[in-house]
């Protein structure tokens, strides 16, 4: 038996981070929503005491433990006691260690084509808890869409999809690393987006209200790290984008683009500074068990 699964991208429209809790983490807000951008998840069933096996023809994806969909596999097979393999077979299109959530939205839709793979016959929200076991953005991705993100991450409140619009990504060819972008966060020396603003602009359907209220904690961090980030922003503001944001801790920033007429000059202007541009539209809805 052979599942299929999509794995969509996330962009952070407003990510705030308030303070650094005793266990470690960060408490954050962060309002997220899913754009047309996706892994595809192939789950082949590999019969009974088989293993876990990850394929994928991307050098950058692990192939073991460190993988997020292997772990994902792993912990259904302890949990509920299967004994039957898998093999998960990962075609990337999100580019890897990008702040767009690729490696977490994998996990996930591991997430849903192993229960139904297994007949587990769990929910969303049961798949969601055991998504935050394995990483904080794993909650929001199993059930992509649109939604505030609390706690480290992993706590959803769903909130309706944004007016449709286009989204262009640029990612430099250097990565970063998240935790390091943490590690670099000084909260005092920081300007807060306004997550309220960007909830309600989102319930008003209001595209100028999302412009104006994009806003990321982490990214004048990152721009010290990677000075390119602010170079591939000042070129998309250049070239028309409405709004301009680095996602998650980077480094790919986005733009906002309302109207298709603007969207290949831009993708072409983009072109000469990236390797990795991606012209796409905002998603927003939530994904569905079948």
């Amino acid at each position: 038996m052979r599942i299929l699964e999509k794995a969509p991208a996330k962009i952070n429209l407003s990510l705030d981070v308030l303070h650094k809790r005793p266990d470690g983490f960060h408490e954050v807000e962060m309002v997220m929503t899913t754009i047309d951008l996706a892994d595809r998840i192939e789950l082949t069933d590999l019969g009974p005491r088989g293993g876990i096996s990850i394929t994928s023809h991307n050098r950058f994806v692990p192939d073991d433990h460190r993988n997020l969909a292997y772990q994902a596999a792993q912990l259904l097979k302890e949990r509920f006691g299967i004994k039957r393999g898998v093999s998960i077979g990962i075609t990337k299109v999100i580019p890897v260690a990008a702040g767009l959530a690729g490696g977490s939205s994998d996990a996930a839709a591991a997430l849903r084509g192993l229960n139904r793979l297994w007949n587990l016959g769990l929910s969303l929200d049961e798949l969601a808890v055991i998504g935050a076991e394995i990483g904080s953005d794993v909650s929001f991705c199993v059930y992509g869409g649109t939604a505030l993100a609390t706690g480290r991450g992993e706590k959803i409140r769903h909130i309706e999809a944004p007016p449709h619009c286009w989204v262009i990504l640029a990612k430099p060819a250097a990565g970063v690393s998240t935790a390091d972008v943490y590690r670099g966060l000084k909260l005092d020396h920081v300007r807060h987006p306004h997550t309220g603003r960007m909830i309600e602009a989102i319930q008003e359907k209001s595209y100028e209200g999302i412009c104006e209220n994009l806003g990321n904690v982490l990214e004048s961090v990152t721009l010290k790290m990677q000075p390119e980030v602010a170079v591939i922003k000042d070129q998309m503001k250049r070239f028309g984008a409405d709004a301009v944001l680095m996602s998650g801790s980077g480094p790919t920033v986005f733009g906002l683009v309302q109207y298709e007429s603007k969207v290949q000059r831009i993708y072409n202007g983009l072109r000469g500074f990236c390797d990795q541009v991606f012209a796409v539209r905002m998603l927003g809805d939530r994904c569905e068990l079948d």
